[in-house]
């Protein structure tokens, strides 16, 4: 496992171990000593994953303190452009965004620290993203921005969006009520 930094701090890519031979692959996503040896969270409480037509943006999602998390995520199957939107209002890099490639060929994860929004773009159909986070999820703190309203170009036309996403507040809105 190779842990590199990424502009927002808190949010880092991770190389993980894969191995490939005529079977097919095997590859580490979790090791608890890295974790550790790096200051990351090994408290994961709840893993989910989600399968993914081509053209569907999932996000922006995160959860309101006291039931924030620190998310790993990780692409099983397919192809999917992860995006990561720092919400942390004395942050420097408050408002700026990061993006990633993540694919069952490239072998990385994403892990996101607490006061971060997140969401994807699946660039194949079916593709499978796993999510493991260290909070239960909680109703009354489940939250999200509006995928197209803090300045990234998802670089698409029209994206299949849940009715949930597409009622989100707008990044603006939500500075006016931000508790990170």
């Amino acid at each position: 496992m190779r842990l590199i930094n990424t502009k927002l701090e808190g949010v880092y890519i991770i190389e993980n171990f894969n191995n490939s031979d005529r079977r097919g692959s095997f590859t580490k996503t979790y090791h608890e000593g890295s974790f550790k040896e790096n200051n990351l969270s090994i408290n994961f409480r709840e893993s989910y994953f989600s399968v993914s037509r081509k053209d569907v943006i999932r996000g922006m999602h995160f959860q309101l303190p006291p039931y924030e998390h620190e998310k790993l995520v990780y692409v099983a199957k397919g192809e999917i452009l992860d995006v990561i939107l720092d919400l942390r209002k004395n942050s420097k890099t408050y408002g700026d965004t990061i993006n990633i490639k993540l694919s069952d060929k490239n072998h990385k994860s994403i892990y996101i620290s607490k006061g971060f929004a997140h969401g994807f773009k699946s660039i194949i159909d079916n593709s499978i993203t796993v999510y493991n986070v260290t909070t239960v999820h909680n109703d009354n703190s489940d939250f999200g921005i509006k995928y197209d309203t803090f300045g990234y170009d998802w670089k698409i036309n029209q994206p299949i969006l849940s009715n949930r996403d597409n009622k989100f507040i707008s990044f603006k809105q939500f500075a006016m009520i931000n508790p990170f």
